[in-house]
């Protein structure tokens, strides 16, 4: 199993040259979400602008993204973004932690830029689970993040828990067998002894779950499936917990689709060379025709 990293290899890897050697640098790309990034230096080879572009951004902003980068980045957070960009980290190189551990961790915190945003309405949503636990009402608001096409994130707080619900679109229909196969893994392991405590795990498909029924636009058909995690107060007990639960779960949707495309790898490259095997047993089972050669004597051979 493979597990997908929170951070984001390019700024890790880019960062890092730049502090050993500054210079010019410009580079443009895209994250497996549909997430695209600039990094490029300013008027000083020391100075590096960092731009992020998100397509669910206003909806991030409404649960609090910006109080968490604010939190994070304090004054690398610029006021003013990048034009077609969502946010802006401006990083002055000389002004960095010295080399060492708390250099690598500044490097690491630039790098989950993508999921300090998208943490927003992970964190509202424990938080309300304590004050709804406390005030002794029933639920909070429901949070949606059009975060992909035809994709979103549901996230509500409730008295006792806070349930998580994505929305996958399958394009292939082995790409819908595969994952109902996974998912049922999921639901399947939680009976373990040693995984108890795992968040529950429920998956639908073409209907969507009677929390989010009411929300319009939602889509019925069969390339469509539900997937709901229900956390509860023990997953996000402490911050080191709650930052973990959040790193894992954003990264649910690329973690089962990667996985998909991976099996299907496997098996196509495990078909293949199952054919060749079955080529050369077919190769050396071919009969070979015989011939007739004559002998100076007047003989019949036969020969192959």
């Amino acid at each position: 199993m493979i597990l997908l990293e929170s951070h984001n290899y390019i700024i890790q890897n880019t960062l890092a040259e730049k502090f050993i050697k500054p210079s010019s640098v410009e580079v443009q790309f895209v994250d497996y979400d549909g997430v695209r990034f600039n990094l490029k230096t300013l008027e000083r080879k020391t100075a590096l602008l960092l731009s992020m572009h998100i397509r669910c951004w206003d909806e991030l902003v409404q649960y609090g993204a910006m109080d968490i980068l604010q939190r994070e980045y304090g004054s690398l957070l610029q006021a003013q973004p990048e034009p077609e960009y969502s946010v802006s980290l401006q990083i002055d190189l000389e002004q960095a932690p010295p080399e060492g551990e708390e250099r690598e961790n500044f490097i690491k915190s630039i790098s989950l830029l993508k999921r300090n945003a998208l943490a927003g309405p992970f964190e509202r949503a424990f938080t309300t689970q304590k004050e709804l636990d406390a005030s002794g009402q029933e639920q909070g608001e429901l949070m949606v993040l059009h975060y992909r096409d035809e994709e979103a994130i549901f996230v509500q707080a409730a008295k006792d828990r806070v349930t998580v619900i994505f929305s996958t679109v399958f394009r292939e229909e082995t790409d819908r067998i595969f994952g109902k196969v996974f998912l049922q893994e999921f639901v399947d392991a939680r009976r373990l002894p040693t995984i108890q405590n795992a968040p529950q795990v429920l998956y639908s498909n073409r209907n969507p779950p009677l929390e989010i029924q009411h929300v319009p636009g939602l889509q019925s058909h069969e390339d469509i499936g539900y997937v709901t995690f229900v956390l509860f107060p023990r997953h996000f007990a402490s911050p080191t917990v709650s930052a973990a639960t959040i790193s894992h779960i954003q990264l649910f949707r690329d973690y089962l689709h990667y996985h998909i495309k991976c099996s299907k790898a496997y098996m196509h490259s495990r078909m293949r060379h199952r054919v060749a095997e079955f080529q050369k047993v077919l190769n050396r089972a071919k009969t070979e025709v015989a011939t007739e050669r004559k002998t100076a004597s007047g003989r019949t051979l036969q020969t192959r």
